[in-house]
């Protein structure tokens, strides 16, 4: 990973520093969309100088949270296809999408805030976890497992409904049951069945 200005690798620590705040970051601003940016240093245990030399306001910080839980939820795709057959590496990994969906709502508000503010940067595109999608689709489509021509689109308007369950509530229950439909309506026509 390049340094902050001069292309070279980061120190481990450095590294470390970074890790920690993110993961703290994800917390505090999952629970409270507008927590204080010196409380995120603190609970990470760093200092203000190194806070901002990796964030040096917060729009980056909410941004990059955001992009490293997409990653993190992307990512889970390629481990789960490498470790259970197609069909139940996707029902797993829409579980594992779900909770980000239900379990990041206060993140979505801090994002909402960030990118309402005068000149912020756009919201970082939901690429990765599309062609995660679509890397799950293919591998089931020619497992025979779902319908052909499936589409990350389509799968996304078919999912859609996470988004409007309410996290606050016992949303565990719910999710289930919209992902088991939507795993039904992915087999139906599938070539296997």
């Amino acid at each position: 990973m390049p340094g902050a200005s001069n292309g070279t690798p980061r120190r481990s620590d450095a590294r470390a520093n970074r890790a920690r705040i993110l993961q703290v970051a994800a917390v505090e601003l999952t629970r409270c969309a507008d927590a204080p940016l010196s409380a995120i240093a603190r609970k990470a245990g760093v200092g203000q100088g190194t806070f901002y030399r990796n964030f040096p306001h917060r729009e980056a910080l909410v941004l990059e949270v955001y992009r490293h839980e997409m990653r993190q939820v992307a990512d889970a795709a390629q481990t789960l296809l490498a470790t259970r057959e197609p069909e139940q590496a996707l029902r797993e990994w829409m579980d594992r999408l779900a909770r980000f969906a239900l379990t990041k709502a206060g993140l979505a508000d801090a994002i909402r805030l960030v990118a309402s503010t005068p000149g912020a940067p756009a919201k970082p595109g939901p690429t990765p976890v599309m062609d995660a999608a679509g890397v799950l689709l293919r591998a089931n489509e020619e497992a025979g497992t779902i319908r052909p021509g499936v589409t990350p689109d389509d799968f996304f308007l078919a999912v859609a409904g996470l988004w409007q369950i309410d996290p606050q509530e016992n949303w565990q229950p719910r999710a289930t049951r919209l992902l088991d439909l939507v795993m039904d309506g992915l087999r139906a026509g599938a070539p296997g069945r």
